[in-house]
């Protein structure tokens, strides 16, 4: 997939096995993919996490590139379901350096993980928006109110 506008062309590609060297530039880089910059930059997971991060089946981690440069990540889960539809994908985050939003890279990156649904039959893909923004992106990208009244809640061990 290819972007347009100015500037080099935009490119999403999923993250495979030889991609621990991408998961800590995102991890080094966090605050610029963050809204609010706050959370500032990450530590990595250790080779052997990246490693098994990368080979896990369920996670799906794309990139958008330009110019040799990540300039977004949207990263799921495929969740299995006890009853059908028998796997739901959930999109846990999504970034864009700040530099490269609002030319249509989250838009991109959205694009591909539908077309993976697609093409792996999945029908129901859910995240939880934490602001007006979000809302409206996520919206833009073709989703709309859940089933039920949304609360989230937290347990840290």
């Amino acid at each position: 997939m290819g972007g347009t506008g100015p500037g080099p062309a935009v490119v999403i590609r999923r993250l495979g096995p030889g991609d621990v060297h991408v998961l800590e530039t995102l991890a080094r880089d966090d605050a610029d993919f963050d809204l609010d910059g706050g959370r500032g930059a990450r530590t990595p997971l250790t080779s052997a996490a990246a490693k098994a991060y990368l080979a896990d089946p369920h996670v799906l981690h794309w990139t958008a590139w330009a110019g040799g440069e990540v300039v977004g990540s949207l990263f799921c889960h495929v969740l299995p379901m006890r009853k059908e539809p028998a796997r739901e994908l959930l999109l846990y985050e999504i970034g864009v350096r700040s530099a490269w939003r609002r030319r249509g890279v989250g838009r991109q990156l959205a694009a591909a993980m539908t077309a993976w649904m697609q093409d792996q039959g999945l029908v129901t893909a859910w995240v939880l928006a934490d602001n007006p923004g979000a809302v409206r992106f996520y919206e833009a990208c073709g989703f709309g109110p859940g089933s039920g009244p949304a609360t989230y809640l937290e347990l840290r061990i």
